[in-house]
């Protein structure tokens, strides 16, 4: 008679075997085991796990057991074992005790609850049986790290408030305002015309602030598709909508979480997205595109606009709720034509970085050139200026910019130029030391003005066009020179 079989025939019996065949292994064979109760508190380890804990830092084995996993294990996942109720079968963990090859296990009860979890080291010296999956795990690790590394360089400010170049009245207010908001947590709302630096100030103001460790995140709302602006702010789920990314992205208010979003061109934004937006700054959280989850969020808003945000609330084309809001702190950005005393310094800021960025020698501008652009209307502001130098300076053969080589740039880009009389020109005193900046910028203004002027034949709203100042401030100007 042939003897009966003793391995069992029935699914359950065969699982408890098993278990018990794997549990015995795991005791005898580990490196060490580890046992966490529902509260992820470590409750037992084995004689194995014990040679581990001076490395760990602790020199008695109650200092260990009855903690938090995660306080006494750097970089342990068993917490997230117990949370999800998933088992990680294998796993590289890298601590100061070494690099260990781990299993985790839950562990369940009757009912089919968590009650805990098993971690099992499998190897405590890895790179001697596992040295391709080593070199290959250091490997991602690094591209990793290259690439938080780079990712949080793109994310720091590269200006500070000393950026805003300028010394005028307008510059000097403008800089006090960003200073004030820059000790709030408030919304902030830059208000200029396009070109007048409203970005470089939303950087300067974080840079400032007390989130200046935090990221930085930017969105220019004019240049994302209406379709698309939304899951760029809040992020979307796997699968919410097809060709979407089987991870899901997180969208640009929680990548600035404990940092700075800038919403630049805001009032390009689509009626559509606004309750949205205003339900995220209100609330402090966002619900990603195809998930019901909400998510909390802490982030301070710059938001920026050359638009009339008060017109188009009039025209039904931004709700005013939202445009409250925003406007708790408005910075008005002065254009450049309101701080003309600024230009020569501008001008020297603006020739070194192109420079640098070209690798040519430093542009050198005549006393003349840099009158001639003071006088300018500059509708394209501080952009446009830098547009006028780059030009002169790629077409010119020295590094000398004259007169001819500007008006030259600006008549071939259709601007309508203000010439100046001669007697513009800043005169010098002893025929090497030029006169104080407040003199010859005064000087050139009243030039302007009177060039100004003669062009529109006495038409004082037409001259305050072509200036690109207000009918009330050319008189102002007009009164001082008389």
């Amino acid at each position: 008679m042939n003897p009966v079989d003793p391995l069992p025939l029935d699914g359950q019996r065969i699982l408890e075997l098993a278990a018990q065949s794997m549990f015995d292994l795991f005791a005898n064979a580990s490196e060490g085991m580890m046992l966490v109760d529902r509260h992820a508190r470590v409750v037992w380890i084995n004689d194995q796990y014990k040679r581990f804990l001076p490395a760990l830092g602790f020199d008695r084995v109650e200092d260990f057991v009855g903690h938090p996993v995660s306080e006494v294990v750097q970089n342990t996942q068993m917490d997230r074992v117990i949370r999800t109720g998933k088992p990680i079968l294998i796993d590289l963990l890298s601590n100061r005790a070494g690099t260990f090859v781990v299993s985790r296990i839950p562990l369940r009860d009757e009912t089919g609850q968590v009650i805990g979890a098993l971690g099992i080291v499998l190897f405590d010296h890895p790179e001697t049986t596992l040295q391709p999956f080593i070199q290959k795990f250091a490997a991602l690790q690094r591209d990793l790290e290259d690439a938080r590394r780079e990712l949080a360089s793109q994310r720091r400010t590269k200006y500070t408030l000393a950026s805003f170049v300028g010394s005028s009245a307008p510059a000097v207010e403008v800089k006090r305002q960003a200073r004030r908001a820059a000790m709030s947590s408030s919304p902030v709302l830059l208000l200029g015309e396009t070109g007048t630096g409203k970005e470089l100030l939303a950087q300067a103001i974080h840079a400032a602030s007390s989130r200046a460790n935090g990221p930085m995140v930017s969105v220019n709302i004019a240049a994302v598709p209406d379709t698309l602006l939304e899951a760029e702010f809040f992020g979307f789920a796997p699968g919410a909508f097809t060709g979407a990314d089987r991870k899901g992205r997180e969208g640009k208010f929680k990548l600035a979480d404990g940092g700075t979003l800038f919403l630049d061109e805001i009032g390009d934004m689509p009626q559509a997205l606004q309750p949205k937006l205003l339900r995220a700054l209100q609330e402090g959280e966002i619900e990603p595109l195809g998930s019901n989850k909400v998510i909390p969020f802490n982030a301070r808003v710059i938001a920026a606009t050359s638009r009339d945000l008060g017109q188009l609330v009039r025209e039904g084309k931004f709700r005013e709720d939202l445009y409250y809001r925003l406007n708790v702190l408005p910075v008005r950005v002065p254009p450049l034509r309101e701080r003309r005393d600024d230009i020569p310094a501008l001008v020297e800021v603006l020739a070194e970085d192109i420079a640098t960025r070209n690798s040519t020698g430093l542009l050198e501008l005549s006393a003349e050139a840099i009158a001639m652009l003071a006088a300018q209307a500059w509708r394209g502001n501080i952009r446009e200026l830098r547009n006028v130098l780059e030009q002169a300076a790629m077409r010119s053969d020295t590094q000398r910019i004259e007169v001819a080589d500007l008006q030259a740039v600006l008549r071939e880009s259709g601007v309508k130029q203000i010439a100046l009389p001669a007697a513009a020109a800043p005169a010098r005193a002893d025929g090497s030391v030029l006169r104080p900046l407040a003199e010859q910028v005064a000087e050139l203004e009243r030039h302007a003005i009177e060039a100004a002027m003669a062009a529109t034949n006495g038409n004082k709203l037409a001259a305050a066009k072509l200036l690109g100042i207000s009918r009330a401030k050319l008189y102002e100007r007009l009164e001082t020179a008389a």
